[in-house]
């Protein structure tokens, strides 16, 4: 996917997140993310936009918002403003992406062929997860919907997405996700063709793209379903599991991303 295809899918999630929202109401219950209800997630949602259109439009290297500082800096305005909070807020960032030079100069904290290819795919991913919580959503006293009660994400939009988790944010060093002994675990698209490898070892881990005969845990299924599982958004019933499930269920314990100070 190329940063056109990004900042559209960013729009596009960012409108379906504001009417599942406003359809399920500030106090449904967001399973996916424990003590949170609607209202939680519009306001993380929407600083974190306002976070990344801070960086882009810097156009300077200097971080002007550091991590969870956004929470001072980007206030909630309250329930009866909140939503035209956030959708104010996310057509500003469609706005500055699009606007913004090819060769803008920013901070990035993954790889990607520049920062403006960088801020668009993760604002992309940021906010389809979170419009899955949003469609997933339910009130305090009712049943948790059936897995696959939210729209499905775009299969290119979804494959990008297990690539940026395995390739980019897991790629880094540190962290609990680490396994002794060793295991591999390969995962394959059914709907894009595509596949890749994440061996764990006692010191770290290294992901690479394809699939080879060696893995401990091979795990199939359409890119969507790929996408929730590793996200923690699914528990993987629609996906074919061969195998020892060891690696994945290592993966489903450790595994976190967290927005960082």
């Amino acid at each position: 996917m190329d940063v056109t295809a990004h900042i559209a899918a960013l729009d596009r999630e960012g409108r379906l997140m504001a009417e599942s929202a406003a359809a399920n109401g500030l106090d449904a219950v967001v399973a996916a993310c424990p003590g949170w209800r609607v209202r939680d997630l519009l306001t993380h949602t929407g600083q974190v936009h306002r976070w990344a259109a801070a960086h882009v439009a810097s156009g300077n290297g200097g971080p002007p918002v550091r991590g969870q500082a956004a929470k001072a800096v980007f206030p909630h305005p309250g329930d009866e403003t909140l939503l035209d909070w956030f959708r104010d807020g996310h057509a500003h960032l469609v706005r500055t992406l699009s606007d913004a030079a090819p060769d803008t100069e920013c901070l990035t904290f993954l790889p990607a062929p520049s920062p403006l290819a960088f801020w668009a795919r993760r604002q992309a991913h940021e906010t389809a997860v979170h419009r899955v919580d949003a469609q997933s959503a339910h009130p305090e006293h009712a049943p948790a919907p059936e897995e696959g009660a939210a729209d499905p994400v775009d299969p290119a939009l979804a494959a990008d997405g297990v690539e940026e988790l395995l390739l980019g944010f897991f790629a880094r060093p540190g962290g609990p996700l680490v396994a002794d002994p060793p295991l591999v675990l390969a995962l394959e698209t059914t709907d894009t063709g595509q596949g890749w490898t994440m061996s764990l070892t006692p010191t770290g881990r290294t992901s690479t793209r394809g699939t080879g005969p060696d893995a401990d845990t091979t795990v199939t299924g359409p890119a969507h379903e790929l996408y929730l599982l590793l996200w923690n958004r699914s528990g993987g019933g629609r996906c074919t599991v061969t195998g020892d499930r060891g690696a994945l269920d290592l993966w489903r314990e450790r595994a976190r991303v967290q927005w960082r100070r």
